[in-house]
């Protein structure tokens, strides 16, 4: 090997360590980077010089052979957005739009998600993410990939067609069933509880239920006492009474009436329907109105689990109707498997999507793009697409961010090992010319 070989072979050494300062320094500059993903110089030497008239070789230098990316697993800092997410475990979020003045399909591990202005879900550069939509039910389609938008759902009406109650009615209470008339109804009747159902368009309409204690000769044998119970709206919210005739606003019209039984230990036997006609005054057809009072136990029911009969005031502990009026979006959640779950200003809830990964057989391969993002090499190979939490893919945590997994301790470490190994390939220059020089001295000695 010649002086001159000398020089080339430092030279390499230099240009060495000062791609690994580069990589290091990459690394230190995205520290802060949420979801970056450090790298590292894997460096090889170069083709070896045969000597002659020997056995032996002489190596002649260094060079950098890749520039690996470590998708090791980063630190999670919760930040309370809901539509922040972290990745635990493999996988990449899949977004498409454009980066750099190139359209296409892109991979990241940062979860700093948004709604835009059209109710796309993006990153913060606006690349749309990829998932699958649910329908207007919340059914989701599997294998349907495309843009998640889930900013402009709304929840539709529901007409209200079940009234659950549950509460006490006092067992000592005198009899006014005989008595009982729609229009002087909280006169003529023992308790009385109100509550708001709603009609197929989402018009709230108000009932008043009143409970009436029926006079012992009316009572079924073997009971400690009977109720009956009649539901009063106004009319100005129907269009016709349950037997057909036309209703006037401001005048109490029964909807439904029925019969409570209760045992000797105040238990429920049965509640029995006697009318039920309930035509709100925008509706074509009659909405059916179940009232849930408990299941008694003629029914196979323990008698408890809704209306009671003891000797205590009556009152009532629960109500509730499975209806609502239209509502907007007012909040969304993510789940542990990638379900975007929207909660509307009615108090209702809808699946609304769901996430996708993408994994790679060697995302240590993929290409960086910028913004954290990668694209597919034919080294890193085709992605593989699915929810998260199944097979090898990572689950999602919401509301955190997967920090960047550059360990700054082991980056120093590796930046003064770099410059060291470039001070010595300065070395060798320095050397080589030295020598040089005294090569050239031995002309004039």
């Amino acid at each position: 090997m010649s002086l001159i070989t000398s020089l080339y072979v430092g030279a390499s050494g230099i240009n060495a360590a000062t791609d690994e300062l580069s990589v290091v320094g990459d690394n230190i500059a995205n520290s802060s980077t949420v979801g970056f993903k450090c790298s590292r110089a894997a460096f090889t030497d170069t083709m070896a010089q045969q000597l002659v008239g020997s056995t032996g070789q002489l190596g002649l230098g260094v060079s950098t052979g890749c520039i690996q990316k470590l998708f090791s697993q980063g630190g999670f800092t919760t930040t309370g957005l809901s539509t922040d997410v972290a990745i635990q475990g493999n996988g990449l979020l899949v977004l498409k739009g454009s980066q750099g003045g190139v359209n296409g399909t892109f991979y990241t591990r940062n979860g700093q998600l948004t709604i835009d202005k059209d109710g796309y879900l993006t990153n913060l550069q606006g690349l749309r993410v990829q998932g699958m939509q649910a329908d207007v039910l919340g059914t989701v389609t599997a294998g349907l990939l495309g843009d998640l938008q889930v900013g402009n759902a709304a929840a539709p009406a529901k007409a209200t067609d079940n009234i659950t109650i549950r509460g006490n009615l006092d067992q000592t209470a005198p009899a006014t069933d005989a008595s009982f008339t729609p229009a002087t109804a909280k006169d003529t009747s023992n308790f009385t509880t109100t509550m708001t159902v709603y009609d197929s368009l989402g018009n709230a309409i108000q009932l008043n239920i009143y409970f009436c204690k029926k006079a012992a000769a009316d009572t079924d044998p073997g009971d400690s006492g009977d109720w009956t119970y009649h539901v009063i709206t106004d009319g100005g919210n129907l269009s016709q009474d349950p037997l057909g005739a036309p209703t006037t606003a401001g005048t109490a019209t029964e909807i439904a009436t029925g019969t409570l039984r209760f045992d000797t230990e105040g238990r429920l036997i049965s509640n029995t329907t006697t009318t039920n006609g309930f035509y709100p005054k925008n509706a074509l057809a009659p909405q059916a109105l179940l009232f849930n009072f408990g299941t008694g136990t003629a029914d196979g029911g323990s008698g408890l689990d809704g209306l009671t009969q003891y000797a205590a005031a009556s009152a009532v502990s629960f109500v509730t109707q499975a209806g609502s009026s239209s509502g907007s979006l007012s909040s969304i959640s993510i789940g542990q498997d990638g379900t975007i779950t929207g909660g509307f200003t009615n108090g209702q809830t809808r699946i609304l999507g769901q996430l996708i990964l993408a994994n790679f057989k060697a995302p240590d391969q993929l290409q960086r793009t910028g913004s954290t993002l990668y694209t597919e090499t034919p080294e890193s190979g085709p992605p593989t697409l699915g929810t998260p939490s199944t097979a090898d893919r990572g689950s999602i945590n919401a509301g955190t961010l997967e920090q960047s997994n550059v360990d700054i301790a082991s980056q120093f470490i590796r930046m003064i090992a770099a410059q060291r190994n470039f001070q010595a390939s300065a070395k060798t220059l320095t050397t080589a010319d030295q020598l040089l020089a005294e090569l050239m001295n031995v002309k004039r000695i």
